[in-house]
């Protein structure tokens, strides 16, 4: 094993259209010579070869779809991914124009001329051929080698078409295979160009000091043990250990966060995080390969490269069918003249009418027609579903994850809470005296506290604050008519020794509800105390009532937050489990515990630190209005107005889809097996 892992080979592979085909490009590589193993990932758009392969023996595996392979290197990737934006609309989707182009004139030609003129006829056969080569090709493939999918499905209902002479039938359920194939094909590749996006996050380059001097250096030439300077405002180029200065850190994009957290000598940062205030000199401790972000990137190919491509209905439901109705109708055509004597020539025709019959135009295009339909419904309500097969997933789901901040929650923290511990002074009075130190903040809750002010109509644009000073860590101070006043965490008025028992008591309590807890007042004593938490989503409890009431067993909120917070939202939303303090790589674990319990689990997410779980659930769906792009082109569904009541809705459709779907097969199989015994 050894030997192998030493041998092996990893190439970007352009042009799959599904995982059927990703599968079978995976057994052609396997069978080259010099080829010990391969395996491929079909979500990143790789293939990893154990053994000795060039890239002309890897495109001749997948010349059945036109597959282009290319080794890894991202300088390469990147000149590709420029090609292939540079590539007109009209010569990439050259095939399905023009076989859509011939269609239109056979249906004029038909109005024209009608439906047996050889002018009619000739359209549509070229619209087949053009929009349908590759899909016959594969079919007939598959039909000598005894694989029954869609594809044999479908070239066994263009034969069909062809000997029953309905032309226009023929070329319309060409048209919207070929139509469904592009559009998954571009989903894939939006999907993996997103993957090579997430590296965006973190700066290429930052400020590094050296014998006393600093100097800008790529990510790339930083070694372990550099100190990084980092200025407010900066995001952190790499993961390390602060070793002067503190500040707060942002990690939403890592961690999940809500609220920022404050950092100071020897505490951990990564890469990819926001420094919102201070000025820090960080101690490089990982290379650019090794940082948080690029494991969540490995995390989220690994993720996509482990999910079994699940089979659709129709193809299960083709795996049957097709080789019953072919064994049926050469035992028509056999058995009569083998066993009684019969007439060859007139037994050998009921033969082929009985596959002309049992010819599955009808179930091949109702099934399309009815994904179609369910998607564009969905697409008119603002939920985007990215593939038939993902809007079939939906209706077996039995648990759902839900990521906390930005899904369950609005992501933005606002004032809960204000309790005035001194009576004597006016709260509106003093809310304006605290709003005018927080005008000249950066703290990231101070938008929080304005916020409430402009509600409560305090103006405090007027008053005068002098001697303001930032207390990094700790709170903020300024003078106003002379006194001075101090806002920031308890500790800081511990300091002061203005923290009774009573007090600590309801910082306490108001810390357990998961909010964040800030206090204001003066030197000589405390005033006023503040609640500032993550405001939940209006809709989210009642979303999670319809959920279990459509048979959802399992409902789990997933949070970096800490035990109190997480348990407190959990609550106030009625989800059934509550996972906290995670980092992307343990929200993956969680998501695959359910799968092994549950089989299908839907992930509910809106950040890139949701990216590894989105890709590894049976069916990610991401929040679009308030998303990273990562997170919308890992999901296979997206919510676009950022509205969860969508979510009951997307699950009743999908039940009701696959529902009609059996029911149209079940409806042309009753009138196929009618036919069949009247011929």
């Amino acid at each position: 094993m050894a030997e192998q892992l030493e041998e092996k080979h990893t190439y970007r592979v352009q042009g799959f259209s599904c995982a059927n085909c990703a599968g079978k490009f995976e057994k052609n590589v396997k069978q080259l010579p010099n080829v010990e193993d391969a395996k491929v990932n079909f979500g990143a758009s790789k293939i990893s070869v154990y053994g000795e392969a060039t890239v002309e023996d890897l495109e001749k595996a997948g010349s059945f779809e036109n597959l282009k392979v290319e080794p890894e290197r991202t300088t390469q990737s990147s000149t590709t991914e420029e090609k292939e934006q540079k590539e007109p609309f009209y010569q990439k989707y050259s095939t399905l124009l023009y076989s859509s182009l011939f269609m239109a004139f056979g249906f004029l030609s038909m109005f024209i001329n009608g439906n047996d003129n050889i002018v009619t006829a000739l359209l549509f056969i070229a619209s087949m051929l053009v929009g349908g080569l590759s899909l016959l090709k594969t079919g007939l493939q598959n039909l000598v080698r005894f694989e029954f999918d869609m594809r044999t499905l479908m070239t066994i209902a263009v034969i069909g078409g062809v000997i029953i002479g309905e032309w226009a039938e023929v070329a319309v359920v060409v048209i919207l295979f070929a139509l469904s194939e592009e559009l998954e094909r571009f989903s894939m590749d939006r999907a993996r160009k997103s993957i090579q996006s997430l590296m965006d996050i973190a700066p290429n380059k930052a400020i590094v000091k050296r014998f006393g001097q600093e100097t800008t250096v790529h990510v790339n030439d930083i070694v372990i043990g550099d100190t990084m300077i980092v200025k407010p405002g900066q995001k952190i180029a790499m993961d390390g250990v602060i070793v002067g200065g503190s500040s707060s850190i942002n990690q939403a994009a890592i961690t999940g966060e809500s609220v920022p957290v404050e950092k100071s000598e020897d505490d951990e940062v990564f890469a990819g995080t926001l420094n919102e205030e201070g000025h820090l000199e960080v101690k490089v401790t990982k290379l650019v390969d090794d940082t948080t972000l690029a494991k969540i990137i490995h995390l989220v190919e690994e993720a996509q490269a482990e999910r079994a491509p699940s089979q659709a209905f129709v193809d299960r439901f083709a795996k049957y069918y097709t080789p019953i109705i072919m064994v049926i109708a050469a035992l028509v055509a056999v058995l009569p003249p083998l066993f009684f004597e019969a007439s060859w020539e007139t037994w050998v025709y009921q033969g082929l009418a009985v596959l002309v019959v049992g010819c599955p135009c009808a179930l091949v295009i109702s099934t399309p027609i009815s994904i179609v339909s369910a998607i564009g419904n969905a697409a008119k309500k603002g939920v985007l579903v990215k593939g038939g097969i993902y809007l079939e997933e939906i209706g077996g789901l039995k648990a759902i994850a839900f990521d906390k901040t930005g899904t369950l929650t609005k992501g933005v923290p606002v004032v809960t809470n204000i309790e005035m511990i001194d009576q004597v002074t006016d709260q509106k009075e003093l809310l304006g005296k605290i709003s005018a130190l927080e005008k000249l903040s950066q703290h990231p809750l101070a938008s929080a506290i304005l916020k409430k002010a402009d509600e409560e109509a305090v103006d405090y644009a007027k008053i005068a604050v002098d001697q303001f000073t930032s207390l990094t860590g700790k709170g903020i101070q300024g003078d106003i008519d002379g006194v001075t006043f101090y806002v920031g965490s308890p500790n800081l008025f511990n300091e002061l020794g203005h923290l009774d028992t009573a007090v600590n008591k309801k910082i306490q309590t108001l810390q357990n509800e998961g909010k964040t807890v800030l206090v204001a007042g003066t030197k000589e004593k405390l005033q006023l105390i503040l609640a500032v938490a993550d405001e939940v989503r209006e809709a989210s409890q009642n979303v999670i009532q319809k959920l279990h009431r459509a048979g959802i067993e399992k409902t789990v909120m997933l949070t970096g937050d800490n035990t109190n917070t997480g348990n407190a939202i959990g609550k106030q939303v009625g989800v059934t489990d509550v996972r906290s303090e995670l980092l992307p790589q343990d929200k993956l674990e969680v998501i695959r515990g359910l799968k092994d319990r549950h089989k299908q689990v839907a992930m509910v997410g809106d950040g890139v630190n949701d990216a590894p779980a989105l890709a590894a659930s049976t069916v990610g769906i991401a929040m679009g209005g308030a998303g990273t792009d990562t997170a919308l082109e890992t999901a296979d569904v997206a919510l676009m107005g950022d509205d969860l009541e969508k979510l009951p809705f997307l699950v009743k459709l999908s039940r009701k889809t696959l529902n009609t779907i059996k029911g149209n097969i079940t409806f042309a199989i009753a009138i196929k097996v009618a036919a069949l015994l009247l011929v």
